[in-house]
């Protein structure tokens, strides 16, 4: 692909910065500057801008521990976004896979693959979503099997089933679902005669949120994590 091209999809600039850029000499191609914007590169080959090395990547994966006060969405004029949070991204085209409600926190994948997305997303791939939920008060034998059986939340919704894991105490639990309908989690409890006071996302399929990363923390996914999404 052109030189330009190759800098402006790895968010070194906009396409007019990264034509300044490569006239002034300050980009290079396998230790060669280059003041041709036009140039043809590969991703393989060595370009650096004012010497650091931009390779080239095609997918990015970013596991965000999402905090409470920011909303699941790319851009947003009033709102700080979860893409905000993340402050070392070049891959231009990321996005959050599904969203969190704006006061649910927890596990949140950042990426620029579709197909991955579609495939974590699609209702009938069931992929499971695991939560942490504070109740305001306690919850039983008779709400778990409500939800094992299918829970029917409203007249739009009836829930797949899910399980629920009674925590002590009994106003916290963990909740598995298979799909993701809006508000879903909070409107099940509703159902049930529960308010939750406190969401958080735990894992989503394979990946786990990592205890390490502090709220608004991110990094990438490992080898490991990697090759585990990639199989859902």
């Amino acid at each position: 692909m052109r030189l330009d091209k190759y800098l402006a999809e790895m968010g070194a600039g906009t396409r007019k910065e990264i034509g300044k850029a490569v006239r002034a000499g300050r980009v290079t191609v396998n230790g060669q500057a280059s003041k041709n914007a036009a140039m043809q590169v590969t991703a393989e080959d060595d370009v650096r801008l004012d010497g650091a090395l931009i390779a080239y990547e095609t997918f990015v994966y970013y596991m965000l521990n999402k905090p409470a006060g920011v909303i699941s969405a790319t851009e947003d004029a009033r709102e700080r976004t979860v893409l905000d949070l993340i402050s070392e991204r070049q891959r231009k085209g990321l996005f959050p896979v599904g969203r969190l409600d704006k006061d649910t926190e927890g596990l949140l994948l950042i990426t620029n693959d579709g197909a991955l997305a579609h495939r974590l997303l699609s209702p009938k791939h069931h992929v499971d979503k695991v939560y942490y939920a504070r109740l305001d008060g306690p919850v039983g034998e008779a709400e778990k099997a409500l939800f094992a059986q299918g829970l029917k939340v409203d007249d739009t919704l009836t829930a797949l089933p899910a399980d629920l894991e009674i925590l002590t105490p009994a106003t916290e639990v963990r909740v598995t679902i298979r799909e993701g309908k809006f508000h879903q989690v909070k409107r099940m409890f509703e159902a049930v005669g529960r308010e939750v006071l406190y969401l958080q996302r735990l894992s989503m399929g394979p990946l786990i949120l990592d205890e390490s990363l502090p709220k608004g923390g991110y990094r990438r996914l490992t080898e490991e994590e990697e090759s585990a999404i990639m199989n859902v």
